[in-house]
């Protein structure tokens, strides 16, 4: 227990840090862009991909359970808030989290194995202002883009087994997609989004820059990365889920 609370603080002291760094933006602007893009577009084609099928087997498997009640028709409202409330961001999350998180990790790690940490701090440069920073913000920024995404490619592969398969209208699937949905899921699903790429920036840029020098701590810091990144997610999903639902009444 000592020894987490050691952690947690030493985490918490981090995480401020980086974040003061971040509002006194001293990263370069090409720096935030280019890591944009590469934790963002360039993780599209899997979250979609994985997010299409996932909508798939939803409404395979919601409409065979409903069939046994005679209430087939009611696929349409699950899917649509399940993907919106909890699928897209929790997804998106973890599918970040091993894309990225554990990218970020490694790249941070082999720098301070390779002692080029080291070098940044011998010309006084700030290493967590110019590799930590920039990918926290952009973790933040990408996530909720990305999960907005994912839940529209999710719901959109739902609209057409509902669609072509059990012969539901289309305007019925937009009414009731509609129907099912509060402003209050809307902006819970993007508060998600935007805390759970923080907590992962946070966590895959702590884990990296504390990554001991020898030959397996770049694999561990990996590993660490995930594992810490995906219960911050769950963790955090628990608590929001339970606020917003308070919130909606």
């Amino acid at each position: 227990m000592r020894v987490f609370l050691e952690k947690l603080g030493d985490f918490s002291r981090y995480s401020l840090g980086c974040v003061r760094r971040i509002f006194d933006r001293k990263y370069l602007f090409s720096s935030l862009t280019a890591q944009m893009h590469r934790i963002g577009v360039e993780s599209l084609t899997v979250v979609n991909l994985c997010s299409f099928f996932i909508g798939l087997v939803l409404v395979i498997q919601t409409t065979a359970l409903l069939a046994r009640f005679d209430a087939k028709t009611e696929v349409t409202t699950i899917l649509t808030a399940s993907f919106i409330r909890e699928i897209g961001p929790v997804f998106a999350a973890i599918m970040f989290a091993g894309r990225i998180g554990t990218g970020i990790a490694a790249e941070i790690g082999s720098m301070v194995v390779t002692e080029q940490i080291d070098a940044y701090r011998s010309f006084g440069a700030d290493p967590v202002a110019k590799l930590g920073a920039p990918r926290v913000l952009a973790t933040a920024l990408m996530l909720p883009a990305l999960t907005i995404i994912a839940c529209v490619v999710g719901v959109f592969s739902g609209f057409l087994v509902v669609v072509f398969q059990l012969g539901v209208s289309r305007e019925n699937f937009v009414a009731k997609a509609v129907a099912a949905l509060d402003p209050i899921d809307l902006v819970a699903c993007v508060t998600k989004a935007g805390a759970f790429g923080l907590l992962i920036g946070l966590i895959a840029t702590y884990t990296g820059f504390r990554t001991s020098r020898a030959a397996e701590a770049v694999g561990q810091s990996t590993t660490t990365t995930m594992v810490r990144c995906v219960l911050a997610v769950l963790f955090t999903d628990l608590f929001l889920t339970k606020l917003f639902l308070n919130l909606g009444g």
